[in-house]
């Protein structure tokens, strides 16, 4: 069985609904408080540090799991945001390949569409645990649900909250909750509606403004996405937000503890990272997006 990598727990996405930010995402990864990881930092194609220019094409930020050695959430020089929540299922999988590193592998792709190409290419010759992965960049979005089929929804303009059961997804809520785990995973969906509830756009909202509240909302006990327990919990948060083109900077913030104790620190980003000028020009109003359909791209 493959080794297994820590796994965002709750995600939140605005994509598309911000003129400030074309992706704006918040994350608590919940993990056995024993299992050792790495900060971000720039890394290459391989897994390791690619150096502090981040001028190769498969550069990428992400923290790393030291045991497997993947990730479960980053960003691209190209603009390619992907991150991983484990997905609760009622018969435990036999995987041969961790989950994490099927992130890094779509963090070199060339877009949110190829890093699609490489999960779906990948699947063809391996096997994982349950998972959702959300895929985004500037012109698409995408969430790629695992448990041994695989599902593909394209994701719309809008704010959606991916967890361990399922989501929030195009506004329609979309929870699977295993047997085995019906009374966990329960409170599990009901905090991913409350999170989702309180992270409505508001009237004149900036995206920085809305990625303050969801970073707020997912340290807030009350929306228990933020979770301590006998040796396993929210181990740590991280947001982004790219930008809507290469003069501004875009953002990755990093707290590594739960953040309802620990401040989120600013990862150092090279000029122009993860913004892609191929691109560039697309409206970043929701004008254009995706149907929402399963299977498609």
């Amino acid at each position: 069985m493959g080794l297994r990598i820590a796994a965002v727990c709750t995600l939140t996405l605005a994509w598309r609904t911000f003129g400030d930010a074309p992706i704006a995402l918040a994350a608590n990864r919940d993990e056995a408080l024993d299992r050792s990881s790495e900060p971000p930092a720039l890394r290459g194609g391989d897994g390791g540090d690619s150096g502090s220019d981040g001028d190769g094409d498969d550069a990428y930020v992400a923290p790393r799991d030291a045991e497997a050695g993947g990730t479960w959430i980053g960003l691209s020089r190209s603009g390619v945001v992907a991150a991983v929540t484990n997905r609760w299922l009622d018969a435990d999988r036999e995987s041969d390949r961790s989950r994490g590193l099927l992130v890094r592998d779509c963090l070199t792709a060339d877009s949110a569409e190829d890093a699609v190409r490489t999960v779906e290419h990948d699947l063809e010759t391996r096997s994982y645990d349950g998972f959702n992965l959300v895929l985004a960049d500037d012109a698409a979005a995408f969430l790629l649900s695992y448990d041994g089929g695989l599902a593909i929804t394209r994701l719309d303009p809008g704010v959606h909250v991916v967890g361990n059961v399922g989501g929030v997804v195009n506004g329609v809520e979309r929870f699977a909750v295993p047997e085995r785990r019906r009374e966990f995973g329960a409170e599990r969906a009901d905090s991913a509606r409350a999170v989702a509830a309180a992270l409505a756009p508001e009237p004149g909202e900036s995206g920085t403004e809305w990625l303050d509240r969801a970073s707020a909302a997912l340290a807030d006990h009350e929306y228990g996405a933020c979770l301590h327990g006998d040796g396993f919990g929210t181990r740590s948060f991280t947001r982004i937000r790219t930008a809507p083109d290469s003069e501004t900077p875009p953002e990755f913030a990093y707290a590594d503890g739960p953040p309802c104790e620990t401040p989120a620190e600013p990862v150092s980003l090279p000029a122009g990272f993860g913004s892609d000028d191929r691109r560039r020009g697309r409206p970043v109003d929701g004008s254009s997006g995706g149907d929402g359909t399963e299977s498609q791209f």
